[in-house]
């Protein structure tokens, strides 16, 4: 991980990196991997530790036949802060 991304260090996610694959329709999925009995999308804030995850990719686009690419997305807007210690309503 970068020395800038380190807990403690005040940095704020303003982008996030993913692979994502393409299906014969034009439908997209964020592709995902078994890490261990956990299933983990191939997403994160910082292009370094996604690209880590290229190999899996590379196996997904095999596999799958599709094409998967590395995707950028930039814009943040942020929804619904929680307040720690306050109850939430479960939306139906």
């Amino acid at each position: 991980m970068p020395e800038s991304w380190k807990p403690g260090t005040g940095q704020r996610i303003e982008r996030l990196y993913a692979w994502i694959a393409t299906e014969a329709d034009g439908g997209e999925g964020i592709c995902g991997a078994l890490f261990g009995l956990l299933q983990m999308p191939l997403i994160g804030a910082d292009r370094e530790r996604v690209e880590s995850f290229r190999g899996y990719a590379e196996m997904i686009a095999r596999e799958r036949g599709c094409p998967v690419h590395l995707v950028e997305f930039r814009e943040r807007v942020d929804h619904e802060p929680l307040a720690l210690g306050q109850p939430t309503e479960t939306r139906r």
